[in-house]
């Protein structure tokens, strides 16, 4: 089949080069001249601009659209939207929010437009191992979509989960529980560092990754990090959140669902960015205050 490819990162680039591998013709276009070359090079039909993106393709067509999340996606969907004609198909591959997929999808039903939105998991091992694809839609859509989903996905990687605004939903929660088997990894792994025992990490990971109840891919990466620096010295405990993990929490508020784990998880990633909290100093301030605990004093304080 013919498909539009927009966005040409990490994971657009990837996807393009797989759908490429399995026989499909892509035109790809991206806001870097070299991310179009490499396509191009790679047996795309590259162009560069949507408008040239969309004369390219004989109706009906299907434009997958693969760049960041919020005000980027908005736009490129909606001038998408405006030169594509009723009856074709935009689909979002990124972390948009459920709610703003479900917005968008209305607005270019106006036009007779119709959009997919797809949960897509997977990172830099894609490419090889393919992407689970949690895809929202209508039947129409994702029937005419499901060429392209079955090369993209491994065997069995690729659902349809419901209408517009449900791939997106389904993968916001992946995401949070993403958060909470990470941090859980976290906290087991460094309370082994903290024993008394001089316990091999990566050893421990390699074992665990071998008939383990907890095994799991999470843990097959964290065997590579631990052996490429078992220390994990390289790095600063400093750790970012995308989004989805707030929008779960938030979305479980909204719904009065109770997500403790994931909560924790995110509000950890918080932690993480802080140096000498406010918090955690008024909690050394209250323990002396009511116990005479000792507090460490801040570097030039005075004992």
């Amino acid at each position: 089949m013919q498909i539009g490819m927009v966005g040409l990162g990490k994971m657009g680039g990837n996807m393009t080069v797989r759908l490429l591998r399995g026989g499909h013709d892509v035109v790809a276009h991206d806001v870097s001249a070299e991310a179009v070359a490499s396509a191009a090079e790679a047996g795309a039909t590259g162009v560069d601009s949507l408008e040239a993106l969309v004369a390219a393709m004989p109706a009906p067509r299907i434009v997958w659209v693969m760049v960041p999340s919020g005000e980027i996606t908005e736009r490129t969907v909606r001038t998408l939207g405006g030169l594509m004609d009723a009856g074709d198909v935009i689909v979002d591959g990124g972390n948009s929010r459920f709610s703003d997929s479900v917005a968008l999808a209305a607005s270019l039903a106006e036009d007779g437009v119709l959009m997919v939105d797809a949960g897509t998991s997977g990172g830099i091992w894609g490419l090889e191992e393919g992407y689970c694809l949690m895809v929202g839609g209508t039947n129409e859509a994702i029937e005419r979509l499901s060429p392209a989903l079955e090369t993209l996905a491994p065997p069995d990687g690729w659902a349809h989960v419901g209408p517009v605004g449900a791939g997106h939903y389904v993968k916001m929660i992946h995401n949070g529980v993403e958060y909470a088997m990470m941090q859980a990894y976290a906290e087991g792994f460094e309370l082994m560092a903290a024993g008394d025992f001089g316990i091999d990490l990566h050893q421990v990971a390699e074992v665990w990754r071998h008939g383990s109840v907890v095994r799991s891919w999470l843990l097959d990466l964290t065997a590579r990090a631990l052996d490429a620096d078992p220390g994990l010295e390289e790095l600063d405990a400093w750790v970012p959140d995308s989004g989805e993990g707030r929008w779960t929490v938030q979305t479980a508020v909204d719904l009065a669902v109770p997500t403790p784990t994931i909560a924790a998880a995110l509000f950890n990633r918080f932690a993480s960015r802080e140096d000498n909290a406010f918090g955690q100093r008024l909690l050394a301030a209250l323990r002396n205050q009511f116990g005479g605990h000792a507090v460490k004093p801040a570097e030039g304080g005075h004992e």
